[in-house]
């Protein structure tokens, strides 16, 4: 077999394409039920739990196989961002129903929509693992 003829070994576990789908309307729903909480919709924290659970499902899926010790501390972040996108939807129900049961002062000093600060900080978290993983895999396969 030649070398331009070998298959590329992927070091990342590929979705099929029925997982494909469900993450990419995991995303969608996240996105969503976010921005619906900007008109107040009712039921936006249920949207974005949905989409979140979906999509950390998916991600969690895509495990790495190979050795690279970059690539796996950076599963790990992932991780991490993946706790705060459930998180953040934990905060949206607590926010939009005050479940924790707290008087209204605190409510607004502790609870009141705190939840962008996870969200933020998951998609900040999203978007440097994404991009270098991307960047370390190339890597990878080119070594070869």
């Amino acid at each position: 077999m030649s070398a331009s003829r070998m298959p590329i070994l992927q070091p990342m576990k590929q979705l099929n394409k029925w997982q494909n789908a469900i993450f990419i309307l995991g995303a969608l729903l996240m996105v969503a039920g976010a921005a619906s909480s900007v008109v107040r919709w009712p039921y936006y924290p249920y949207v974005y739990s949905l989409g979140a659970v979906c999509y950390v499902a998916m991600q969690v899926l895509q495990a790495y196989e190979g050795r690279s010790f970059v690539i796996r501390r950076l599963k790990r972040i992932q991780l991490l961002s993946n706790v705060l996108l459930i998180l953040t939807g934990a905060l949206m129900f607590a926010s939009e129903y005050n479940s924790f049961g707290y008087d209204w002062l605190t409510y607004l000093n502790y609870v009141h929509n705190n939840w962008v600060v996870t969200l933020l900080i998951a998609a900040i978290l999203q978007l440097y693992t994404t991009y270098r993983m991307g960047s370390e895999l190339e890597k990878e396969v080119k070594k070869r």
